[in-house]
């Protein structure tokens, strides 16, 4: 199932599905990848967003979206999704709606819902084979409502409920859940990470799960410029740095075939972590080199289970 047509800047469409302007924060890395994905997908799209950052985007009476839109609470959107599908299949049966004006459906939602109040009724679509797209744009809190810690939220980073302190200089001291391999437990056809700062690759992976029938996962890294502390203008270049460093690997499994899409460079995590504040106190006013090690350590172990390159 190779694809070819998304090799460089160039091969992105220039059609807009998302009016620009919206109230999202300035820089926000999640948006710019769900601009990217609206692309590959075309204007027949239904959207089912979860409570949280990007319910933002559609604020009675406007919307940026060129798209259909829903919203629902955090735990329900697949539940949602599901009513959307089924009333979609029923019309397109009856002939009440031709084949080519059927829609995607889309569930939109952040990593607090993805990881934990909304994995219930998410576990249930993947179990009935629910054919729709699951989009978590991952900015590792709960930013929109004060940057609190997600249990996506990763070790060693500071979070307004996980701030360091005497008892945790670190700051986070819980790992991030893996929500790929949470999902590929449950053996869905197709699964993958992307990042803003790859277009082509965030491109080409939904390309491909276009033609593939049942539920599809795309987590993307979303770099977020207030909770993470840099300026709005740094997201690609922190969404680069992600994938560099081998923190963020661009993967993806196809029938439960784990492969990496893009084989960093392994630069240190050091030149990813200095580039946001939320990281400060591992610097100042004491560098925190065992912690670092630790955060090093768990990229590096994470490689060596694929040591032919990331394939």
């Amino acid at each position: 199932m190779e694809t070819r047509h998304y090799k460089n800047y160039k091969d992105i469409s220039t059609e807009e599905h998302i009016a620009p302007g919206t109230p999202l924060c300035a820089g926000c890395g999640g948006l710019l990848a769900l601009r990217l994905a609206h692309k590959v997908l075309g204007r027949n799209v239904v959207i089912v967003n979860a409570a949280g950052c990007f319910t933002l985007l559609s604020v009675y009476p406007y919307s940026p979206f060129e798209s259909s839109w829903m919203y629902t609470a955090m735990a329900c959107a697949p539940a949602g999704a599901q009513g959307i599908r089924d009333a979609l299949d029923i019309l397109i049966k009856k002939g009440k709606l031709r084949d080519d004006e059927d829609l995607k459906v889309v569930v939109l939602t952040g990593d607090g819902t993805a990881n934990d109040i909304g994995l219930q009724s998410t576990s249930a679509a993947i179990h009935r084979g629910l054919d729709f797209y699951y989009f978590c744009y991952d900015n590792e809190a709960f930013s929109n409502t004060g940057f609190q810690m997600s249990s996506a939220t990763p070790f060693g980073s500071k979070t307004n409920t996980s701030f360091p302190g005497k008892s945790n200089p670190e700051g986070t001291i819980q790992r991030k859940k893996d929500l790929f391999e949470i999902w590929r437990s449950q053996k869905p056809p197709y699964i993958a990470t992307i990042s803003p700062s790859h277009s082509t690759d965030l491109s080409s992976k939904f390309e491909k799960a276009s033609m593939i029938k049942g539920p599809k996962l795309f987590i993307t890294f979303s770099p977020c410029p207030p909770g993470w502390s840099y300026g709005a203008s740094k997201s690609v270049e922190v969404g680069k740095l992600a994938v560099q460093t081998g923190i963020w690997p661009l993967k993806e499994a196809v029938d439960g075939v784990v492969e990496h899409t893009v084989v960093p460079e392994f630069k240190p995590v050091e030149e990813y972590l200095k580039t946001q504040n939320r990281y400060d106190h591992l610097f100042e006013p004491v560098k925190q080199v065992g912690v670092i090690n630790t955060i090093q350590k768990d990229v590096d172990d994470y490689w060596k289970c694929y040591p032919n390159n990331g394939k």
